[in-house]
């Protein structure tokens, strides 16, 4: 597959951004994760001051996963349909908050079990990978490329961040396992609450993520072998969307634990990607913390929120327009001396 190599943002605008901090009439360091924010978004718009984010579009991934048969959620198999009726009704968590923040939301439909008019839909559901492959090849290349052509369609139509998100139940069971592949940590080590399981649906989880790691552990040093054995279609979908932003050199904010995995990915098919990210909020997840160890990215927020819709995504939003304001708006010394 061919992915040009990410050029990083620009270090001169970040130069300057640091620079204008030096300036401003507040204590030295005085900003904080405000100020490192501001200087992010001014090596990514490749200018300083930078704008504060006006067209962000939130990016949901949707597909359902065979996984879901062997009992890893709180949701039943077939649940995700609904899940995602309700982000277009404007009732789930990242749809009452998005417009709060000034974001968009759009629906890919990569893999719902069901006959799709989305023209990137791969296919109906996920195989069940503890016992047989996600994807073929074929599957895979396509929903990584669908991944990358919503993000070419999206800029273009002048979207200025993105915020990659997931619905699809059974989709943190994949995610354990390419976490736990890509980190080589122990399943019982990476497996969380997810959507709110009890004991044993977390050792039905567990077994899961044990038998699907025993047949991606060969294809580790693989990207696309890696999601194809034990990924999925919105897994290989999100990592395309991560890829694609940064050669289209736009700034993502990554939000849960299933976007974190896909970053993982993205970032070993893509190196450098990683810089063009910034990881909106932490989790409980134990896999999400080894994701945030793997990448170096620090969140931005700890909200403790187990979420993957995009909600703690458009929750920070707001601290990079504020971010970015500061640093354009604030006076310098030399202004009130």
């Amino acid at each position: 597959m061919d992915i040009p190599a990410i050029t990083p943002p620009d270090a001169e605008a970040q130069r300057a951004a640091v620079a204008r901090h030096a300036e401003l009439a507040v204590p030295l360091g005085g900003l904080g994760r405000l100020a490192e924010l501001g200087c992010w978004l001014a090596a990514a718009q490749g200018t300083c001051p930078p704008l504060p984010p006006a067209r962000a579009r939130v990016l949901v991934v949707a597909a359902d996963h065979g996984i879901a048969a062997a009992g890893v959620s709180r949701f039943y198999p077939g649940a995700t349909p609904a899940q995602v009726r309700s982000v277009r009704e404007h009732t789930a968590p990242v749809s009452v908050l998005a417009p709060v923040s000034g974001a968009s939301i759009r629906v890919i439909d990569v893999g719902l079990d069901h006959e799709s008019t989305d023209p990137h839909h791969v296919r109906r559901g996920s195989g069940r990978i503890d016992v047989e492959d996600a994807l073929t090849a074929e599957e895979a290349e396509r929903a990584l490329a669908a991944g990358r052509a919503v993000v070419d369609e999206e800029v273009d139509a002048g979207a200025d961040l993105l915020i990659p998100a997931s619905l699809g139940v059974g989709a943190t069971t994949a995610a354990s396992t390419l976490v736990s592949a890509l980190t080589g940590v122990e399943p019982v080590a990476v497996i969380g609450r997810g959507s709110g399981i009890d004991d044993h649906a977390w050792m039905r989880k567990a077994a899961a993520v044990r038998d699907a790691l025993r047949r991606a552990r060969p294809h580790v040093r693989d990207p696309l072998a890696l999601l194809r054995t034990a990924g999925g279609a919105d897994l290989a979908a999100l990592t395309g969307i991560l890829v694609q932003a940064a050669v289209r050199r736009t700034p993502v904010l990554v939000d849960g634990l299933v976007v974190g995995a896909a970053a993982m990915v993205a970032d070993e098919l893509a190196p450098g990607a990683r810089e063009w990210w910034q990881v909106a909020q932490g989790s409980p997840e134990p896999a999400m913390v080894l994701v945030l160890e793997h990448l170096k990215l620090p969140p931005v927020l700890e909200l403790d929120m187990r979420t993957v819709d995009g909600t703690g995504g458009v929750t920070v939003l707001p601290l990079l327009q504020m971010a970015a304001r500061l640093l354009a708006e604030t006076a310098t010394v030399t202004d009130l001396a």
